[in-house]
């Protein structure tokens, strides 16, 4: 630990308005930005459960509601995943988990939050084509990690798939994949 920070996590408060969401876009963009310019020493170690696309920059790999603190200053925590990877990949799952994480909640009503972060993020043209796609790979990997470290005894991964979260990450790999065209169309407006 270097610093407490005060608030509470962002899993735990209301649902982020749309203008919370274009916040959040607006953090990982400044986080990405800050990391384009860091260059890790050729011998650095990293350690992620899931393997990455590429190494663009050093990302955080866990940009998500449960790793968000809340209060005088929103600031994300737990950067023991964080490892080369590519924007795209940590905006994929950065946007699931703030915005398609419900599998109950009407497509529309996802696909405006999904746009309001990724508004935030102000992410080009490009970056806004490829996201659907991304999002889709990025929760299937996700879902893969906890079901492959079940079936050979890696933890947490291995626990947390039977406590629920294998459920819960089936579900929503089959809602992001499900609703493609809907997120396209609501990040090309």
């Amino acid at each position: 630990m270097t610093e407490f920070v005060p608030g509470e996590p962002a899993i735990d408060s209301d649902p982020l308005t749309d203008a919370e969401l274009a916040r959040v876009g607006g953090i990982v963009r400044a986080i990405h930005d800050a990391s384009q310019t860091y260059t890790p020493a050729p011998s650095a170690v990293w350690h992620t459960g899931i393997a990455s696309p590429g190494d663009e920059l050093v990302c955080h790999n866990d940009l998500a509601p449960w790793n968000l603190i809340l209060g005088p200053r929103w600031t994300f925590i737990d950067w023991d995943a964080s490892a080369p990877s590519t924007r795209l990949w940590d905006l994929a799952y950065a946007a699931q988990t703030f915005t398609l994480s419900d599998p109950e909640q009407p497509p529309e009503d996802a696909a405006r939050r999904l746009a309001a972060l990724v508004g935030g993020y102000d992410a080009d043209e490009e970056l806004r084509a490829a996201l659907p796609a991304a999002m889709s790979q990025r929760t299937a990997a996700m879902f893969h990690l906890l079901r492959s470290s079940n079936e050979v005894g890696i933890e947490p991964w291995g626990s947390m798939f039977e406590e629920g979260h294998g459920d819960h990450w089936g579900a929503v790999t089959d809602y992001v994949r499900n609703h493609h065209a809907v997120w396209s169309r609501a990040l090309d407006e």
